[in-house]
């Protein structure tokens, strides 16, 4: 009875120490894998703040506010990482340009864009990309037609919300014009908006159905507990 005993004692000791092997091992795993996700997400965010920068500097002037590819590169940084890491890129690119790197529009930088009549739409940019990111990550898969229309309307959305809104407050309140007056200027913007927005969605599209991994699924995590729920049970 006590040999027994002492070997279910030592049966129990190896299984622990097994056990803690295990979770030591899977630990390390974990924390190598998160470290690999951090260094990928900022390099993602780099990557995105150097297209919105480039796609910035090349403008065509009209009135206070120049057309650029700007809002192309922003929403798609919304719809192709997902909210945080759009809001951070777009956050990371305005931070570049003012610590004095030439990337705003027409290659200004500093804190003067800020103090004139575009600064509405530079705050809105990176709200713009958040709101983007929020929408796509909720979005279902269905079939390439479905997934470009779905990320159209999410990015038209989020620059009707953010860019419009807060660029004609930015123009009434820095250029000294009348709302009607700030409207008719923005109104010069929407066709060419509406190509940018379109391209965003062929593009985040194409890069959904390439990587499906890079865009974080909010429903697809929300619903792994519910699946799991009945073999815990």
């Amino acid at each position: 009875m006590a040999e027994h005993r002492i070997g279910a004692e030592t049966d129990a000791a190896a299984v622990t120490e097994t056990d803690a092997a295990d979770h030591a091992s899977v630990s390390r795993v974990t924390q190598a894998n998160r470290r690999r996700r951090t260094s990928t997400d900022l390099a993602l965010i780099a990557g995105f703040a150097a297209l919105i920068a480039v796609s910035s500097v090349l403008a065509i002037p009209i009135g206070p506010a120049p057309i650029t590819l700007q809002t192309f590169a922003v929403l798609l940084a919304g719809a192709v990482l997902g909210a945080s890491r759009g809001f951070f890129a777009v956050l990371l690119y305005l931070a570049i340009g003012i610590i004095g790197l030439p990337v705003f529009a027409g290659g200004t930088a500093g804190l003067a864009p800020f103090a004139g009549p575009t600064v509405g739409y530079l705050i809105g940019l990176p709200l713009a990309a958040w709101l983007t990111g929020f929408i796509v990550e909720r979005l279902p898969r269905k079939n390439t037609w479905l997934d470009t229309l779905l990320i159209f309307l999410a990015a038209f959305v989020a620059n009707l919300a953010f860019v419009y809104q807060l660029g004609i407050a930015g123009l009434v309140w820095r250029a000294g014009l009348d709302l009607l007056q700030a409207f008719s200027i923005n109104l010069a913007f929407v066709p060419l908006d509406l190509v940018k927005i379109a391209l965003t969605a062929i593009v985040a599209a194409a890069v959904a159905r390439a990587f499906p991994d890079l865009l974080p699924r909010r429903r697809a995590q929300s619903s792994q507990p519910a699946q799991s729920s009945p073999s815990a049970q």
